[in-house]
């Protein structure tokens, strides 16, 4: 195994500290992991230990492809295996966060995907955000973690999306999973992912039969921040 970034516990523990203070999480709900792909491992959580108890040393190092602990004194999340399955299937991606947020955790417990309804949303999410199918008892009663992982991967290839471009998936009865190319672009998305989620319960109490964003205007907010044209910020 090759030498381990150096900063790859500090920006896990960073995500964390993060994630909390921004109220997605509550008790030990939750966690994040950063992936270092020349070394083959990800940095995560460990299991249910206190976000305030946390420090970089604390973070478990993983390896990818054998799922084994190389480093850490604790056991890693038992979501572990979940984060695994993404990393496996999608290189690009870098860094993953899951929370139990409440307005994007109640969608995911209405097993309804995430309707883009204004430009908030379209800023960081191409389309819908996706809710998986319900996890199958053979799946459940077998390697749960992994299960869920999977049926990750088939809300997004069912949906052809490239998964930096919908960055998020709601797993149905459970809560939000989201990625990014690195792990603070992943708790970028999730503080978003909340945010619309929010935005898209109230607008739907208020106006019921609100329609979804046109299509044209959702792209020009998306590749305003996204791809080889986009503009948003600064060079």
């Amino acid at each position: 195994m090759a030498a381990v970034d150096e900063d790859l516990r500090e920006r896990v523990l960073a995500a964390h500290r993060a994630i909390l203070a921004a109220g997605l999480v509550t008790l030990t709900f939750g966690n994040a992991s950063a992936v270092d792909r020349a070394a083959g491992v990800m940095a995560i959580k460990p299991s249910g230990v206190p976000y305030e108890a946390l420090d970089a040393e604390a973070m478990v190092l993983v390896e990818l492809a054998s799922g084994d602990v190389v480093a850490g004194a604790y056991s890693p999340s038992s979501d572990a295996p979940s984060h695994l399955v993404l990393y496996r299937r999608f290189e690009a991606l870098g860094g993953i966060v899951h929370t139990h947020s409440p307005y994007a955790t109640a969608w995911a417990q209405a097993g309804r995907e995430l309707p883009c309804l204004g430009t908030t949303h379209a800023d960081h999410f191409d389309g819908p955000v996706p809710v998986t199918r319900q996890l199958r008892v053979d799946e459940l009663e077998g390697a749960y973690e992994e299960s869920t992982g999977e049926v990750i991967v088939e809300a997004i290839e069912r949906r052809g999306a490239d998964p930096l471009d919908l960055p998020a998936v709601l797993v149905r009865s459970h809560g939000p999973f989201a990625w990014g190319a690195g792990i603070e672009q992943a708790v970028e998305n999730a503080v978003a992912l909340e945010a619309v989620a929010a935005l898209a319960f109230r607008t739907l109490a208020l106006s019921p039969a609100a329609p979804e964003l046109d299509a044209a205007l959702r792209g020009r907010h998306f590749r305003r921040k996204h791809g080889p044209g986009a503009y948003y910020g600064q060079p």
